[in-house]
């Protein structure tokens, strides 16, 4: 959808989301709505349409689940290989490809909770929208993070929105498809994963959202920045999101759009640039990273 921040507002980071899926054996392909007790909290939702119940897979679905993920765990390197053909230095896919070890087994391996919300917090305000297995086939919905909101909006306009100081962290999630998904937590302790569509995107908001780098608007840059970016975005017409622009403490300036990927529809490549103030390449001095 076009929308545009208030006037009181900077618009920092735009990309499209959704509740992310669990990979583990167990959980491959579910998703759960959890009380601190892990009770099942989806008919507790406001508003919410009925949607899928899943449970947890036998011994038998597991070994049959882990053959069918031998293939799909090569897609992170077919997409990096198309990615980094003619684009800019780097993987769009940082390090992580959805393996290693979990980082919470409890939430990750024998369950998987996309929500996790007592009575009466944030969580469980979100949208229902944000479900893959309540909305309808193609239904996309964006997370919008500005100077003042974080905000989610589908084609029509804003689902929900939340102030800033309401969220009380943030953080990548490494063990799940391709590195992508985010955890956002509410003051209230209440939190929601999402799947970002890349890994770059889960690490790039994760540290706008707890302020472990800059993100500044457009505005802020200078007129020779702008015009590397107007020319670098010349080629970039499909891209799936605004650029997000972080500045690094010696003043130079990172800039990242997602183009969709050939690998799978619901996946992002991120190709970037480093500038100067003059809009010449630059590389991060010491102190930036």
């Amino acid at each position: 959808m076009d929308w545009n921040p208030a006037a009181d507002e900077d618009q920092l980071f735009r990309v499209t989301v959704k509740f992310a899926t669990g990979m583990a054996p167990a959980v491959s392909g579910s998703r759960w709505f959890r009380d601190p007790e892990r009770n099942d909290i989806q008919g507790e939702l406001a508003e919410w349409p009925v949607g899928p119940v899943f449970t947890s897979r036998t011994a038998g679905d597991q070994a049959a689940r882990r053959v069918g993920r031998g293939f799909l765990s090569a897609i992170p390197v077919i997409a990096n290989i198309v990615a980094n053909i003619g684009g800019a230095g780097g993987s769009p896919f940082g390090g992580g490809a959805g393996s290693g070890k979990p980082e919470e087994p409890e939430n990750e391996v024998d369950d998987f909770p996309v929500m996790w919300a007592a009575p009466g917090t944030l969580a469980r305000t979100v949208p229902w929208q944000l479900d893959p297995g309540r909305r309808p086939e193609g239904y996309l919905t964006d997370l919008v993070l500005t100077s003042r909101r974080l905000l989610f909006l589908d084609e029509v306009g804003v689902l929900a929105e939340f102030p800033r100081e309401s969220i009380a962290g943030a953080r990548q999630m490494e063990f799940s498809r391709i590195g992508a998904d985010m955890r956002i937590t509410f003051a209230d302790g209440s939190w929601i994963r999402l799947f970002t569509g890349a890994p770059r995107n889960a690490e790039r908001l994760a540290e706008v959202l707890r302020g472990d780098v800059q993100a500044v608007p457009e505005s802020a840059l200078t007129a020779a920045q702008r015009e590397r970016v107007a020319r670098f975005m010349t080629n970039l017409s499909r891209a799936t999101q605004p650029p997000v622009y972080t500045r690094f403490p010696s003043g130079i300036v990172r800039v990242e759009v997602g183009l969709p990927s050939k690998a799978a529809k619901d996946l992002v490549d991120v190709t970037w640039i480093v500038i100067d103030e003059m809009g010449e390449p630059a590389q991060p001095k010491p102190g930036d990273l």
